[in-house]
């Protein structure tokens, strides 16, 4: 149900298009009460990965390392000091939407399930759960599991009974290949160039996001001229995308590293678009 894009709501001047060095919970509460069209919260997976005690997993082919998840922000001592963390955020998230306004939160196995039921607890409905197949998925190893190759998206409007959000059915239906826009998406995982790395050749950010899964969220829920905000950006890919794709950001990360490249990912989107 598309709607006509409202100006920004008064009061985000500070942040709007704004990469924001600063902990969520600390910037949250300074943004206006329904301000925002839309989020797209990428949070910490809680892994629960142990350290590798020396071992070295290689791909079969390329034989280049398989590098896990162990920054500290993944790290958490118990299930409930996660959940305590994640309703935080959420009650964050929804005091900033717009009534009618939407959120994306995406997970894994280990995490997407405890956030639902916060969801659900604080009022969100869910509007469907989309499922990111990658063709290239990190393969399973030891051989007693199935391989992870899915993520999942939860998609979610403020209130139950809000009217209005926004939802371009046209484009959902172009990227499902399907007039009924199916809520599975096939993409590969971020790799090669698009990968930022660090001057060692390592991993910037161990769990980036491609540019074409924020493409489709930002296109189909994002109303043109709309904001999005992502809490925990990490190297930028939200607002690189809605730069290119003529939405409004605001993204807040505590990592510097990851701030610096996010601001110099969206200033080159800007240099390429002046150039065109």
């Amino acid at each position: 149900m598309a709607v006509v894009a409202s100006p920004p709501a008064e009061g985000l001047g500070a942040w709007l298009d704004q990469v924001v060095a600063e902990d969520s919970l600390e910037l949250l509460p300074q943004l206006p009460a329904e301000s925002i069209d839309t989020v797209f919260w990428d949070p910490p997976y809680f892994l629960q990965i142990p350290p590798a005690k020396g071992r070295r997993l290689k791909r079969w082919k390329v034989q280049t390392e398989v590098v896990g998840v162990q920054d500290t922000w993944d790290q958490f001592g118990s299930f409930a000091e996660y959940d305590a963390f994640i309703q935080s955020n959420l009650e964050e998230l929804r005091r900033v939407l717009k009534p009618e306004g939407t959120l994306w939160v995406i997970g894994t196995y280990h995490n997407i399930h405890r956030v639902g039921r916060l969801l659900q607890d604080l009022g969100f409905w869910i509007l469907n759960d989309v499922v990111w197949v990658k063709s290239n998925p990190m393969p399973n190893w030891l051989g007693v599991r199935f391989t992870n190759a899915v993520e999942t998206l939860i998609w979610a409007v403020r209130e139950k009974e809000a009217k209005g959000y926004y939802f371009d059915r046209k484009l959902a239906q172009a990227y499902g290949g399907s007039s009924t826009a199916p809520s599975v998406w096939y993409l590969p995982i971020c790799t090669g160039k698009e990968r930022l790395k660090t001057a060692e050749g390592k991993k910037l950010h161990s769990t980036q996001k491609p540019e074409a899964l924020l493409e489709r969220v930002i296109g189909i829920s994002v109303p043109p001229g709309g904001v999005i905000l992502d809490p925990m950006a990490g190297t930028g890919t939200t607002g690189a995308v809605a730069k290119r794709l003529g939405r409004h950001f605001i993204l807040i990360e505590k990592e510097p590293a990851y701030v610096e490249a996010a601001r110099q990912r969206i200033a080159k989107v800007q240099t390429d678009l002046f150039t065109k």
